[in-house]
């Protein structure tokens, strides 16, 4: 019964969720820049609201600090955001990192690689990155070619709502992340919904949106 609802749930949104889909996959061909704000957002999700972390993102778009601000000019537009002070430290440390003779080289130094290699990457380079916020940038930037899973709180208590898992991990170490991941790959197999629709689906079921 519960599978049939989820099917259900798919059929209705699969159309808006596809549409998203589509939209991440245009963002790998945009300037670095974009590729970076989409970078910040996910140096800020963690404990935050995606919402509020984009809203963030926008904040300091619009006011030209997101590339250009120091940490205490972005500091006051994280205050919705936990861990704004090491948020703070962590955009403008990366962007540095990224950054070669006062230009972005986020695509040059990134999307030569693989999703799986492009992740180890992210997890070993970039602050504030673990293995959940490395797949997440992944997907937003329409690289992850349904092959990786960002494991949120939501997706978790939704792989055990529909017994993927038996238990959701008081924490997740590199081995059983990519022990979950891969049990979540065999259920969007076995239900035959792509591992990125199946990741916006149960986070919209979540949230009631289906948003980054």
């Amino acid at each position: 019964m519960i599978m049939k609802e989820l099917l259900e749930a798919y059929n209705a949104k699969k159309s808006d969720i596809r549409k998203r889909l589509e939209e991440f996959k245009k963002i790998a061909g945009q300037p670095d820049e974009k590729l970076f704000s989409e970078l910040a957002f996910c140096i800020l999700t963690p404990q935050s609201k995606a919402t509020t972390s984009w809203n963030a993102i926008q904040a300091l778009e619009r006011n030209n600090l997101l590339l250009k601000g120091d940490e205490k000019q972005i500091r006051p537009f994280l205050q919705a955001v936990r861990f704004c002070e090491t948020k703070s430290k962590r955009i403008v440390d990366n962007r540095n990192f990224l950054t070669e003779n006062g230009k972005l080289k986020i695509k040059e130094r990134m999307l030569d690689k693989d999703a799986y290699s492009l992740r180890e990457w992210l997890v070993e380079n970039i602050d504030g990155y673990g293995m959940k916020e490395a797949s997440h940038f992944i997907r937003n930037i329409g690289l992850s070619d349904n092959k990786l899973a960002i494991l949120d709180t939501h997706i978790l208590k939704n792989l055990k709502y529909y017994d993927v898992i038996g238990d959701i991990p008081k924490s997740l170490t590199k081995k059983k992340y990519l022990e979950i991941e891969q049990k979540m790959k065999d259920f969007a197999e076995k239900i035959r919904i792509t591992m990125d629709e199946l990741d916006i689906l149960l986070w919209s079921k979540e949230t009631g949106m289906i948003f980054k």
